[in-house]
């Protein structure tokens, strides 16, 4: 018996993201996440894993254990990460930046920015705080700044697509658009980044992520719908791969951080942490996600095995 496939009329653009030589291919899905007895996939997603600028003060013990020989600086943690957890790409979150911490400047973000880029040989994603407003001197001055490395920096949100996005258009670099957990949102950011000059091949979609338990489902459903627009109704301005910054979000969450001591019943914190990050990245595979930003080393090991036994011909 002949098993009846669909024929999917859509495809998802494939962008590259690094400089020359450490770029990776993300993207090029013609039928829906992991249908490989209907179409192509031929670009497994990739696990960029989060580095932060300077050293943690409020991560949790299980998720800082692993790095805390390299937690004050950035270069080292992000070579630990693409040499000990083979990451396909980092992730570094400029969080000291934030006006509400240790407000940085963007000359010394962009300092942090180089060493981090000269210490890896992967694709490296620069990550704002979370002041939007702040991101956008900041993001505008990497840009600026980093000439040539060809840069993928978010968020880019509607108040700001067209500072950071002219940047990104000068200096050739790929932008993350990233919009509230709406499709017609997102399509609308990705409209006005094209009519503003951003190349197709330069921008990722990051729908906001939610973990498990605190949302997961409705980015789920926005992902969910999103690829069948792109697949199935041929809609251009949502074909586009996206990104899940999975990491910050799950490990803030209470089930995350609080200690066995405090919630017996929760049991042992440091799987407890792994296996809901491991949970939530794997959901967003099946989504769609073509692109996961994670925190601890085993919840990669996890999701990247997961990654290989669906991929597996």
């Amino acid at each position: 018996m002949e098993i009846e496939k669909i024929k999917y009329t859509g495809k998802v653009k494939e962008i590259s993201i690094g400089k020359e030589g450490k770029a990776i291919t993300v993207g090029g899905e013609n039928s829906y996440p992991f249908y490989l007895f209907e179409g192509e996939m031929p670009h497994k997603p990739k696990i960029a894993m989060e580095v932060y600028d300077s050293a943690p003060e409020e991560w949790a013990e299980a998720a800082l254990e692993p790095f805390k020989d390299v937690s004050g600086d950035p270069a080292a943690w992000a070579k630990k990460c693409v040499e000990e957890c083979g990451a396909d790409a980092i992730a570094l979150r400029l969080a000291s930046t934030d006006p509400n911490t240790k407000n940085t400047s963007p000359e010394q973000a962009v300092e942090v920015v180089k060493k981090v880029a000269e210490a890896i040989n992967v694709p490296l994603i620069v990550l704002g705080s979370g002041n939007a407003e702040k991101n956008t001197a900041v993001l505008r001055k990497v840009a600026e700044e980093c000439d040539g490395l060809n840069l993928t920096l978010g968020p880019v949100e509607e108040s700001n697509y067209k500072q950071i996005g002219a940047a990104a258009i000068g200096f050739k670099h790929t932008i993350i658009a990233n919009t509230p957990i709406d499709i017609n949102l997102a399509k609308e950011l990705n409209v006005l980044l094209g009519n503003l000059g951003v190349p197709d091949g330069s921008i990722l979609m990051d729908p906001t992520t939610g973990a498990l338990g605190y949302g997961m489902e409705y980015t789920y459903s926005v992902m969910e719908r999103d690829r069948m627009a792109a697949l199935t109704q041929e809609d251009e301005k949502l074909q586009f791969p996206m990104l899940n910054d999975i990491g910050t979000e799950v490990w803030k969450i209470k089930e995350a951080k609080i200690p066995e001591k405090e919630e017996p019943k929760l049991g042992d914190a440091k799987k407890r942490g792994i296996l809901i990050e491991a949970v939530t990245a794997v959901s967003f595979l099946l989504a769609g996600s073509d692109i996961l930003v994670m925190r601890h080393p085993e919840a990669v090991k996890l999701v990247r095995s997961i990654i290989e036994d669906l991929t597996a011909t």
